[in-house]
């Protein structure tokens, strides 16, 4: 009987390893990303693109485990649902509000530890996104001090 359950398990796990999530993003548009709208110091984007551009924009990096169904279709999922927060691909798209209340979010997240997420970090599989105290405290202070500065500059639209 048990021979029996684990062929049928390998068979199902070989059979859903042919429904692959889309890992396309659109063609980046450089004039609208964050580090070109609100021009943050280099050691803020190097922080943001260590530990967050690889959910929160569209140059994400898929690692060897997020072939691997189901874990692709989880990892494919926290992607989208990260763009859906806060793209950094597109920042430059909305309006000033909302880049303030996106900036707010992300002091508000960064600080309370919920960013990056631990699952994100956990086992050590991002070390890079494993922010230590005076990474956070940067970034925290930067979105509150320079949060006002970067959403002044107009998005492409002109819209506010």
């Amino acid at each position: 009987m048990f021979k029996k359950i684990a062929w049928v398990l390998l068979g199902l796990f070989l059979i859903i390893q042919f429904f692959r999530p889309s890992r396309t993003s659109p063609v980046l548009n450089p004039a609208v990303d964050f580090a070109n709208v609100a021009e943050p110091s280099i050691e803020v984007l190097s922080i943001l693109k260590n530990a967050c551009y690889n959910c929160h924009s569209f140059e994400s990096k898929y690692p060897w485990y997020a072939q691997i169904a189901p874990v692709s279709w989880w990892v494919a999922n926290h992607i989208e649902e990260g763009r859906e927060k806060l793209n950094f691909s597109e920042f430059g798209n909305l309006s000033r509000g909302d880049r303030a209340e996106v900036l707010e979010e992300a002091s508000e997240e960064v600080q309370e530890g919920e960013m990056p997420l631990s699952s994100y970090t956990w086992l050590g599989l991002h070390p890079e996104a494993n922010l230590s105290e005076s990474q956070r405290n940067l970034l925290v202070q930067w979105f509150n001090a320079n949060g006002g500065e970067a959403v002044k500059t107009e998005n492409k639209n002109g819209d506010d």
